[in-house]
């Protein structure tokens, strides 16, 4: 018999790799929006925007809001400094656990599913000093479906930050590439973008356009 959630003290994306977890049927559940990592996403930011904390939704799932939808195992929620010591303060012990002692991040205990915390003015990829930087979420979001997610400029500056300084980032750049081609964003889309980027965001938009068309 498959196991259907997974225990209290497993993290849901070590449980999807047990041997009788059905995978395929998680993913499904995934692309219908009824699994836990959507269950968790709309928990937090219930829990958020009822303390008052600015917050915006960036990784996976901000792509999902953004018409790119892939499967992902967490959570991933842009914060300030302040918002995320009250994040700790007033939800840690209280259906939230930190995965370990002094992490930032945190693990919804009902559905095992990590929630990590991007800092405002820290640096995507490698972590140093560099044009762009995680921006303020209370000015760089926009609500979809009742959930606070970064906009889409901003979402692409980090992720082709991220993908150009850290080698084991590449997926980053694989994902603006799959927005570029989804939302077909034309050149003057990099206007929007830190210049710090424009010139990836035109390669990868170039690669998409000499390349055959995808069979259907």
């Amino acid at each position: 018999m498959n196991a259907k959630r997974p225990p209290e003290e497993q993290a849901y994306d070590q449980w999807l790799q047990r041997d009788d977890v059905d995978t395929v049927a998680a993913m499904c559940r995934f692309f219908m929006k009824d699994d836990p990592v959507h269950q968790t996403l709309r928990k937090i930011a219930d829990k958020l925007g009822e303390l008052h904390i600015p917050y915006a939704v960036v990784g996976g799932m901000a792509l999902g809001a953004h018409h790119f939808v892939r499967a992902t195992v967490d959570v991933d929620i842009l914060v300030t400094a302040e918002g995320l010591k009250r994040i700790h303060d007033e939800l840690g012990g209280r259906g939230y656990v930190a995965p370990f002692s002094g992490s930032r991040n945190l693990r919804d205990v009902e559905t095992g599913v990590r929630i990590e915390f991007l800092v405002q003015g820290q640096f995507p990829g490698d972590g140093k000093p560099k044009p762009v930087a995680f921006p303020d979420p209370g000015t760089s979001g926009e609500v979809i479906n009742n959930v606070r997610y970064l906009k889409l400029p901003a979402l692409i500056d980090i992720k082709l930050a991220s993908g150009l300084t850290n080698p084991a980032r590449l997926r980053d750049l694989a994902d603006v590439q799959e927005l570029i081609r989804v939302l077909k964003l034309p050149t003057e889309f990099a206007q929007h973008l830190n210049p710090f980027v424009r010139a990836k965001f035109e390669e990868l938009r170039q690669a998409l356009a000499s390349s055959p068309a995808p069979e259907e």
